[in-house]
């Protein structure tokens, strides 16, 4: 009844729960490790292709949207370099693709979860004295932090390919300009931003989606709508932390 008239609260204090029994001690570490190893080829091989591919043409489509917007100034064109390479590290690489991640991602872990507890293997686990918060959701989690900032640095490599290739292309600016661009001064306070903004998200995503895929209750349908709250949530949640982060620490 109380859950019903605060269900923010009471699902706010489910998650803080959920969360801190899944790192709890391990019973058998080799189980634990096995499956650390299989989230993070799930979550970053099975990954790599699409956001690769997303970074290309997002590089591109900035440095082509950057050079209109700089026609016709005192900007040179070198610049073009510099802007893409900070625009990818501070912005564009870890924001836009862990909104990509939250959907695949997200949805995949909210989804095997939701099967799991309607075809009752998690209460099987629970009865074989498993702590299924710590076997499940931990590993989940902890893949997500270890493999997100790698594949955030594939990203920024591709996106910074993909403004290379589309000032070529069209003509925009030599390779000579744009090099001069990428090896203009780089703050590493940017870089380190990047990486506090992926972890952060990171946890975001995986958290949010194990907690909806958990507790799903129901048929095939809940299972659905479990994988949406998770990418709605988690989106929400990522966008808000992102501005938090920004305001804080830029």
């Amino acid at each position: 009844m109380k859950a019903l008239k605060m269900p923010f609260f009471y699902h706010f204090g489910r998650y803080l729960m959920m969360l801190g029994r899944c790192f709890a001690r391990p019973e058998r570490f080799v189980m634990y490790w096995k499956e650390l190893l299989r989230q993070m080829t799930q979550i970053g091989v099975g990954s790599l292709g699409i956001i690769s591919v997303m970074s290309l043409f997002i590089g591109a489509v900035t440095a082509v949207q950057f050079s209109y917007q700089l026609q016709d100034t005192f900007v040179p064109t070198w610049w073009i370099g510099f802007i893409v390479r900070n625009s990818m590290i501070l912005e564009l690489a870890p924001t836009f693709s862990s909104l990509l991640l939250a959907g695949k991602v997200g949805s995949h872990l909210a989804s095997e979860l939701g099967s799991m507890r309607n075809t009752e293997q998690i209460d099987a686990l629970e009865i074989m004295g498993v702590n299924t918060y710590g076997y499940l959701v931990g590993p989940k989690i902890l893949a997500a932090i270890i493999v997100f900032p790698l594949l955030i640095i594939f990203s920024v490599f591709f996106g910074i390919i993909g403004g290379l290739l589309a000032g070529i292309s069209i003509g925009l600016y030599s390779v000579p300009e744009y090099v001069r661009g990428l090896q203009d001064e780089l703050n590493p306070l940017d870089v380190q931003v990047m990486f506090l903004k992926t972890i952060t998200f990171a946890f975001i995503i995986t958290s949010i989606s194990c907690y909806q895929g958990f507790y799903v209750s129901g048929g095939a349908l809940e299972i659905g709508k479990a994988s949406t709250r998770a990418v709605v949530f988690s989106s929400i949640v990522l966008i808000i932390s992102n501005f938090i982060i920004a305001a804080l620490i830029l």
